[in-house]
């Protein structure tokens, strides 16, 4: 399997580098190939400019300025998010990723009444998610989960519809104890091996 893994966090030396290494040998060790986009690393420009935004529904023009993350978006089977949850959602680079290169007629079909959305990411058939969160589980219930909603369901709906959906959340992660931070980093590494 091809995955396309996004990753989001401004601190080489973060425990979201560490999460991200680990998602990266975990998807090694289980025989498939990754291919990294980090945000920050390449200085994406993730706030749409005046022209972006005037082009956003028209085919092909949208797309002339994100095209090589399209083109890697499009060769992906999977599609991995590793960033923390900032304020109950994805930092904002991250966001705007989402802004920039989801667009109308490359990604989805712009919505017509009483039809649903047009899916055409469906070479997308696993999309995961790999986060920290400072909140702890039961506030993160509590206001909705957010960042999941948007990246897993959002997201989720512009791709093959029976994709399997993947959240590791280390919540609490402004208190936890290094013990608990090791135990997820091996998990996370675990669980993407066994993809």
């Amino acid at each position: 399997m091809r995955a396309l893994v996004v990753y989001c966090h401004p601190v080489g030396e973060s425990f979201s580098a560490a999460l991200r290494d680990a998602v990266l040998r975990g998807l090694k060790a289980g025989g498939h190939e990754a291919d990294l986009i980090d945000l920050y690393g390449e200085d994406f420009q993730p706030a749409l400019t005046r022209q972006e935004r005037l082009d956003y529904h028209q085919p092909g023009l949208n797309a002339q300025t994100v095209s090589e993350h399209l083109e890697r978006l499009k060769a992906a089977e999977a599609l991995v998010f590793v960033a923390p949850t900032w304020w109950y959602g994805p930092p904002a680079m991250l966001k705007g990723w989402l802004d920039r290169v989801l667009v109308p007629y490359e990604t989805f079909g712009l919505p017509r009444p009483f039809r649903p959305l047009e899916r055409r990411l469906t070479n997308i058939r696993l999309i995961a998610a790999v986060s920290t969160l400072g909140s702890p589980w039961f506030w993160w219930l509590w206001v909705g989960q957010p960042g999941r909603r948007i990246l897993l369901d959002g997201v989720g709906g512009i791709i093959h519809p029976r994709a399997r959906k993947l959240w590791l959340a280390l919540h609490s992660m402004d208190s936890t104890t290094e013990a608990k931070c090791s135990a997820f980093l091996s998990r996370v590494e675990a669980r993407f091996a066994r993809l």
